[in-house]
């Protein structure tokens, strides 16, 4: 994940204990810190807005009620995230995303086209399908690890998941990826460069 600010890091803990202290109008100023993410990695999980906002509704609702289990041995963004995910990942194992099966995606557009910038948002539209269309395990580790910045262990503890499991849920999908999506990754940067700016 990106390094925490540490104002908002302050700001956070600060809110937790007036919460903890029975002040529960404190929490507001969390949500107002942390709602644009929260909404925007459950959109990325399951790709409909609306869909998104509940998600993230109810990843406070959670977070306010299970407050008192922050241990504070990591900042605060981190403990709302792994929450956050481990809800994401839950609902949507039960309520799946409308995905495409991989041979009905498209292939990306010739890459030596000029056509001024439309294949870059067809590649774009490409990888968003392909990286849809990928098995929960895959999907979920490619979300957090490109989108939202995380490393490995920072992944793996939000899934609840060991770090060789991690590693290799990564391999796999970047090799799922690759394979569907060969135009557009040649080259292992164009590779890490494409998924993150298209999720």
């Amino acid at each position: 994940m990106s390094t925490p600010d540490p104002q908002r890091a302050a700001d956070d803990q600060q809110d937790a204990a007036r919460v903890l202290a029975g002040d529960t109008r404190a929490f507001e100023g969390i949500v107002r810190r942390w709602q644009s993410p929260l909404i925007n990695l459950a959109y990325r999980f399951c790709r409909d807005r609306g869909r998104a906002e509940e998600m993230a509704q109810e990843a406070f609702l959670r977070a306010f009620r299970n407050l008192a289990s922050w241990r504070q041995e990591s900042v605060f963004s981190t403990w709302l995230f792994a929450l956050a995910t481990n809800l994401y990942c839950t609902e949507l194992r039960r309520l799946p995303p409308i995905t495409l099966p991989f041979d009905e995606i498209r292939e990306p557009a010739d890459p030596r086209a000029i056509d001024g910038g439309l294949e870059q948002r067809n590649q774009s539209a490409a990888v968003q399908k392909a990286v849809q269309s990928l098995p929960p395990k895959y999907r979920e580790v490619l979300i957090l690890y490109y989108f939202h910045e995380m490393d490995v262990p920072s992944t793996a503890r939000s899934l609840h998941l060991p770090e060789g499991t991690v590693k290799a849920h990564l391999f796999r999908a970047r090799n799922l990826l690759r394979g569907k999506l060969k135009p557009l990754v040649e080259h292992p940067l164009i590779a890490h460069r494409q998924v993150r700016e298209s999720l």
